[in-house]
C-alpha cells in the first residue's frame, strides 16, 4: 500500500520543494506527493506556511507550463498560474522526487473551473430555467471533452505516477461557490432537479437515446417553481433520495435522463484513460465529501450509494479503465470499512484508493489513523492519500507518520 500527501504549488513555492519533500518523507513517512496541477478558486488557511497564513487560490488555473503543441487550436485554453512565471512547479517536483524514489501524482480538477466557465459560458452547465453555472463545465459539451483529453495528454507526457481525476462528472446545485446561499428550502428533490444540466449538448445526448428531455425539463421547472412558491415545509427536505424512486418520475423519463448523464461521464472517463496511455487514472468520487466533509460523521447509506447524483455509475467508470478513489471522510473506522466495502462490491475490478484526513473532524489520535489504515490495507486499497499537506498542522503530519510506523515498523 502506497501513501501520498495532497499539496498545492504554493506549498512548494513558499516552503521550498526540498523542505516539503523532507517533511513528507520523514515526518509523514509517506511515499509521495499529489500535486494540484489544475484547481478551482478558494480561500484557505495555511497553518505552517512561512509566507501567508490565509490565502486565495487562483481561479481555474493550471500549475505547470503547458506544452503549446498540445493546445494548438483548442477552443478552451487553460489559464496558467502566476506561479509558473517563476518556474514550473510540477517539473521541479518531478525532478526532486525521482532521485528519492517518491511518487508524484497529478491531482487534477477538471470541470469545476470558474475561469473557463465564465470565459466560455456556452460550455457551462445550464439548469432547467436556462441559467448557466459560472463555476462548472458540462461533461457533454464537445469543447469540454476536448479540453479534458488535451489536459490528460499534456500531463501524461510528463511521466507522473498517476492522474487523480477530480471533478470529472456533473455537479449538483450545491458546490461551495463563494457566499453560496439557499435561504428557501426546496427539498432534496428540488435541489437535485435544479442541479441537472439541460444544455444543448445534454439534451442532444438524451434525444439520441430516445429520452424525452423536454418533458424532464418541464417537470424540473414545474416542481422547483411549486416549491419556491409554497411556504409549507417540504416533506423530503432531509431525505436521502433513492435512485429508483426518483427515476420513476415523469413516467420513467427522469431515470432515463439520469442514465444519459452516467453514459456521458463514463465515456468521458474512457476518453481520458485513452489519452493517458500507460499513466493510470484514478477517478475521484465526490460522494464521500457530500456525505462527511464538514462533520466527519456521515449517516445513511454508503458514499457510493449517492454517486448517481453526480452522473457517476461506478461499474461503468471501472469498465472505462479507471481506478476509484474514495473520500473516506469519517471519524468512525467502521464507517470507512462500510464505504470501502460498498465501493469494492460495486466496482470489484477497479483499483481502489482512498483519502484520509489526519486531523479533526476525522482523526484526533494516532490510533484513529492506525485503525483506518488497517481497514484500507485489509480492503486491498492500493494508495492512501492524505488531505492535505498545506492545510494541516505539521504535528498532524507527524500523526500519520506515527500511525504508519505502528502499522509497518521500520526494519532496524
Amino acid at each position: 500500500m502506497r501513501t501520498s500527501a495532497f499539496a498545492f504549488a504554493r506549498d512548494l513555492r513558499d516552503e521550498g520543494v526540498e523542505a516539503v519533500l523532507d517533511n513528507v518523507r520523514h515526518r509523514g513517512r509517506l511515499d509521495g506527493v499529489g500535486l494540484a496541477v489544475a484547481y478551482h478558486d478558494g480561500r484557505d488557511v495555511f497553518p505552517h506556511n512561512p509566507r501567508s497564513r490565509v490565502g486565495l487560490l487562483e481561479s481555474g488555473a493550471i500549475f505547470f507550463a503547458p506544452d503549446p503543441a498540445v493546445w494548438v487550436a483548442s477552443e478552451l485554453q487553460p489559464r496558467v498560474s502566476e506561479l509558473v512565471q517563476d518556474g514550473d512547479p510540477l517539473a521541479e517536483l518531478l525532478g526532486r522526487a525521482a532521485p528519492l524514489g517518491l511518487d508524484v501524482h497529478a491531482w487534477t480538477v477538471f470541470l469545476h473551473n470558474d475561469e473557463l466557465a465564465r470565459r466560455a459560458p456556452a460550455c457551462a452547465q445550464e439548469n432547467a430555467f436556462g441559467d448557466r453555472d459560472p463555476g462548472t463545465l458540462c461533461p457533454a459539451q464537445p469543447a469540454v471533452r476536448d479540453y479534458v483529453r488535451r489536459l490528460v495528454t499534456d500531463l501524461a507526457a510528463r511521466r507522473v505516477t498517476g492522474i487523480v481525476a477530480e471533478s470529472l462528472h456533473y455537479h449538483p446545485l450545491e458546490h461551495g461557490h463563494a457566499h453560496e446561499r439557499y435561504p428557501v428550502e426546496i427539498g432534496a428533490l428540488g435541489r437535485l432537479l435544479l442541479g441537472l444540466c439541460f444544455c444543448p449538448a445534454c439534451c442532444k445526448a438524451a434525444e439520441a437515446l430516445g429520452v424525452d428531455a423536454a418533458a424532464v425539463r418541464a417537470f424540473a421547472c414545474a416542481t422547483v417553481d411549486q416549491r419556491f412558491a409554497s411556504g409549507a415545509a417540504v416533506d423530503d427536505s432531509d431525505a436521502e433520495l433513492a435512485r429508483d424512486a426518483v427515476g420513476a418520475l415523469v413516467e420513467g423519463a427522469l431515470g432515463d435522463y439520469l442514465g444519459m448523464r452516467e453514459t456521458v461521464v463514463a465515456t468521458l472517463v474512457a476518453e481520458a484513460v485513452a489519452s493517458a496511455g500507460a499513466v493510470p487514472i484514478c477517478f475521484l468520487d465526490a460522494s464521500g465529501a457530500a456525505k462527511g466533509y464538514w462533520t466527519g460523521r456521515p449517516t445513511g447509506g454508503s458514499a457510493a450509494s449517492i454517486a448517481w447524483r453526480f452522473g457517476v455509475e461506478l461499474e461503468a467508470i471501472a469498465g472505462a479503465g479507471a481506478g476509484i478513489l474514495a473520500l473516506a471522510y469519517a471519524a468512525d473506522p467502521g464507517r470507512v470499512a462500510f464505504d470501502l466495502d460498498d465501493y469494492a462490491a460495486r466496482a470489484p475490478e477497479a483499483a481502489l484508493a482512498c483519502v484520509l484526513r489526519p486531523n479533526r473532524p476525522d482523526s484526533e489520535t494516532v490510533q484513529d489513523l492506525v485503525a483506518k489504515l488497517r481497514v484500507a490495507r485489509s480492503r486491498g486499497v492500493e494508495t492512501v492519500h492524505v488531505y492535505h499537506y498545506g492545510l494541516i498542522r505539521l504535528e498532524e503530519l507527524d500523526r500519520i507518520g506515527f500511525a504508519l510506523e505502528e502499522l509497518e515498523p521500520r526494519q532496524s
